[in-house]
């Protein structure tokens, strides 16, 4: 028997089962990963685990007796910080070492918050308050409150989830190394398939329907560097059949709608079904970004967030734009979308000038910005009558329906936005920013808020949308795979201030593209290296030498 065992456990509330006949021994020393979407009980799991929750049916175990309650032998890390604000670093350390070391001096009690508060790496920042921390530094405070109560096992719930892409790696890192120093037992709640195979001895999934899916062993040499992982077979083969399994059995399969797109005429745009079509629409340098700047006034003078941002880019190229938190991506896709004033330089759209906001340009923001006391197909419609000002109103509203069965809307197009999930908000967003017709489709972190599992899923409805449209598309995304998988060509930004374009990657990857056939296409991992790679080495804020934008191949007209 395991130190912490599942027996036939179920869990409902109320008439709605959550969990379903879980049978789970977690062995002592053990780091086990649960890995699973969105709503199929992974917190409810953990919760049972902790002693928050009891089982509707089966028994819950730790050392053989049934848990009836928490207890501080199993420490609890959960996605929210928790944190008492009026408290330091140290105080809130403290909270914990009281609790379960009462007896201890004063001394002895301040040389355990020490030792752990040192441990996550905040020694420097032990007498400050949670609202002087970032995000990451608050999660470490966290981490090291649970380690004070010297717990038998620890639980973790998400707890890098809410943080950014660099940060989550380097507190994924620490956690490891913690575990690692005294082989704690850890059990973790993850969506994120590279962060399990990172950590984890063992991968369990969880199916949607709350019943436990395949088990994976992960056999990977450990310190796993997440570059070195790169080139290894395991991990490819590992990460591609974990995907694939997720991939089948929880995004379920949409069918294809009859409904055919409507011969009619967008406000910026000619007749689909006319031979001269794209008359009118230059095809090199459809978009032009001209040695742009952006200044912002400060008390201290002016700071230049994004300097010389040169980069030309061909009708139908898609291109996704990479770099790390604060390097002015976002700048750069608000002054295309004519949102945010250009300081020096120019942005051209098929030959003219960006000024100021226009539906030919359509932007979907990491938030859908829906208006909740609309319908999906309400929330669609107020762009496109106004887009097809000649079109009837019954060609209006096969232009909404076409695209939000394109994003698997189908069934819910009368649905208040108030009631829907992100996920389903972020569809009807794409589904307006394509039924615009725009010549150019601005998409600013689109699937950031989601968690990885919906991700994959809207980022295939976007790929099979796009591939219909052809329109040309950028992408800010802090998202490696979400880069190559979509792109003709990941252009990486330096970090800011004064951020550029410091790399551009040809992705030659077949269309159209779904993420399982290129997790085995033997050209994917070398493009994934180059864009690490440059990441890498802007991780600790170098600013190496811009390199040059490689020539771009003529497009013939067509």
């Amino acid at each position: 028997m395991g130190l912490l065992t599942f027996d036939g456990v179920s869990k409902s509330f109320g008439d709605t089962p959550v969990l379903k006949g879980i049978d789970l021994d977690v062995a002592e020393g053990e780091f086990l990963v649960i890995l699973g979407f969105s709503g199929t009980g992974k917190t409810t799991l953990i919760n049972l685990m902790a002693g928050l929750e009891a089982p509707t049916r089966g028994q819950v175990t730790f050392r053989g007796a049934p848990v009836t309650g928490p207890g501080p032998e199993r420490g609890v890390i959960f996605q929210s910080y928790s944190l008492m604000p009026w408290l330091t670093v140290a105080g809130n350390v403290r909270l914990a070492v009281d609790t379960v070391f009462p007896n201890l001096s004063g001394t002895e009690k301040d040389a355990k918050v020490a030792h752990y508060v040192e441990m996550v790496g905040l020694s420097h920042a032990t007498g400050r308050r949670p609202a002087e921390l970032s995000g990451g530094m608050r999660q470490r405070v966290n981490v090291a409150r649970a380690l004070a109560m010297n717990p038998d096992v620890l639980l973790l719930d998400e707890p890098l989830s809410a943080l950014d892409a660099l940060t989550r790696a380097n507190l994924a890192d620490e956690i490891e190394a913690i575990w690692d120093a005294d082989r704690k037992t850890c059990v973790l709640i993850t969506n994120d398939v590279d962060e399990a195979i990172t950590l984890a001895d063992r991968i369990v999934a969880l199916n949607p329907d709350g019943t436990p899916g395949r088990e994976f062993a992960v056999s990977i040499p450990r310190p796993r560097d997440r570059a070195e992982m790169n080139h290894h077979d395991g991990f490819k083969r590992l990460r591609a059949e974990i995907t694939g399994y997720l991939m089948d059995v929880g995004i379920a399969t949409r069918e294809e709608g009859r409904r055919t797109l409507p011969n009619v005429t967008p406000i910026h745009g000619l007749p689909k079904a006319q031979k001269d079509a794209a008359e009118g629409l230059i095809a090199e340098r459809f978009l032009d970004f001209s040695q742009l700047h952006k200044v912002y006034p400060t008390p201290k003078g002016p700071l230049t967030v994004v300097e010389d941002f040169d980069l030309k880019v061909n009708r139908g190229e898609f291109i996704s734009l990479i770099g790390h938190s604060g390097c002015g991506k976002s700048t750069v896709l608000t002054m295309a979308a004519g949102l945010n004033d250009i300081s020096k330089g120019a942005i051209k759209l098929d030959g003219r000038h960006v000024m100021g906001a226009d539906p030919e340009r359509a932007v979907v923001f990491q938030s859908p910005n829906l208006f909740p006391w609309l319908t999906a197909k309400q929330n669609v419609a107020i762009g496109v009558d106004k887009v097809y000002p000649r079109a009837s109103r019954a060609e209006r509203e096969e232009v909404v329906e076409y695209y939000l069965e394109r994003v698997g809307l189908a069934d819910a197009m009368d649905r208040g936005a108030a009631d829907m999930s992100n996920g389903m908000k972020q569809r009807v967003g794409i589904a307006r920013a394509f039924a615009l017709s725009p010549k150019l489709l601005l998409l600013d972190e689109p699937f950031g808020m989601l968690d990885s599992l919906t991700r994959w899923e809207l980022q295939e409805v976007l790929m099979e949308v796009w591939d219909r449209t052809k329109v040309t598309a950028i992408c800010v995304t802090h998202d490696v795979d979400e880069a190559i998988l979509l792109a003709d060509r990941v252009v990486m930004m330096t970090n800011g201030p004064q951020a550029t374009i410091g790399r551009i990657v040809d992705v030659d990857l077949p269309r159209p593209r779904t993420r399982k056939a290129l997790l085995e296409h033997p050209d994917y991992y070398r493009y994934r290296e180059q864009v690490l790679s440059f990441l890498e080495e802007y991780e600790h804020g170098a600013k190496p030498k811009p390199k040059p934008e490689p020539a771009r191949p003529a497009i013939a007209a067509e």
